[in-house]
């Protein structure tokens, strides 16, 4: 075990909270994961811890003791240091630091009728760590993000999806190379658009399928309109004419689950 760490100059620390930053991520190809349940499945996703920090004073070792067998990874700290690193109030006392994987398209491996929730141009962590949640609990195949404005390993995204981006495959492509990766798989394209569109409960999702989703602000772009299976939308019976992004992926998502009686096959 590291010796504890007690002052916020550590050279440690200070590369642990560069990591906020993505350039930052990206350089070092590293991220922050806050919580013992999120380190843990992390683990289980086969991804590299490189340290992992914690703070005798607040850790519940119930909770936290199975990850403390690697004594060579752990980082004891101060409650001062550990507060000044912790994006979240509620991390346990623990945090890790861990390697990014690559997520490429050609990594997905498929199954013989995939379900896949496609997000172009997602802007808040939030919602994207909203939309791992969704589809984790939906048993979707795989999510990919085409021209990301945000990263997978934003702090925020890893909190909001509490820890799913670690249980679901993952890739990031442009809009062009997900469109000829989905058509060259024979994947229906169902792309949620506001106009000359089939509400969405009267397709049939049982096939090989991906739904895709824009941004809140613009919807999709015409790459993905005009190269859709069809185009559904979500009726709307109010005064508003679009949901929240991820409110409205998990309204397509379980439609599809459920005319797959929420099978995994």
């Amino acid at each position: 075990m590291h010796v504890k760490i007690t002052s916020t100059q550590n050279p440690k620390i200070k590369s642990l909270l560069a990591l906020e930053k993505p350039r930052e991520r990206r350089k070092q190809c590293r991220f922050i994961v806050e919580g013992a349940q999120e380190v843990r499945m992390a683990q289980e996703a086969g991804y590299k811890i490189s340290n992992i920090f914690f703070c005798e004073e607040i850790i519940d070792l119930k909770e936290s003791g199975d990850l403390f067998r690697d004594d060579k990874l752990l980082v004891p700290v101060s409650r001062e240091v550990f507060d000044k690193i912790a994006v979240r109030e509620s991390t346990g006392g623990i945090l890790a630091v861990a390697e990014q994987k690559t997520h490429r398209l050609d990594d997905i491996a498929l199954r013989n009728n995939p379900l896949i929730l496609i997000l172009e141009a997602v802007e808040k962590p939030g919602n994207l760590g909203a939309i791992l949640r969704t589809a984790d609990a939906a048993a979707v195949d795989a999510v990919i993000i085409c021209d990301p404005q945000t990263d997978f390993y934003n702090p925020n995204v890893i909190r909001s999806s509490v820890g799913c981006v670690f249980t679901k495959q993952i890739a990031s492509a442009t809009s062009p190379e997900t469109i000829d990766w989905l058509k060259k798989n024979s994947i229906h394209i169902f792309c949620t658009y506001l106009k000359s569109s089939h509400p969405y409960h009267e397709i049939d999702y049982k096939p090989s399928s991906a739904i895709v989703m824009g941004t809140e602000a613009t919807g999709l772009s015409e790459i993905w309109v005009k190269n859709a299976t069809t185009n559904i939308i979500i009726p709307m019976l109010g005064k508003i004419d679009s949901m929240n992004v991820s409110n409205a992926a998990a309204v397509v998502v379980y439609e599809a689950m459920r005319q797959r009686e929420f099978k995994v096959q």
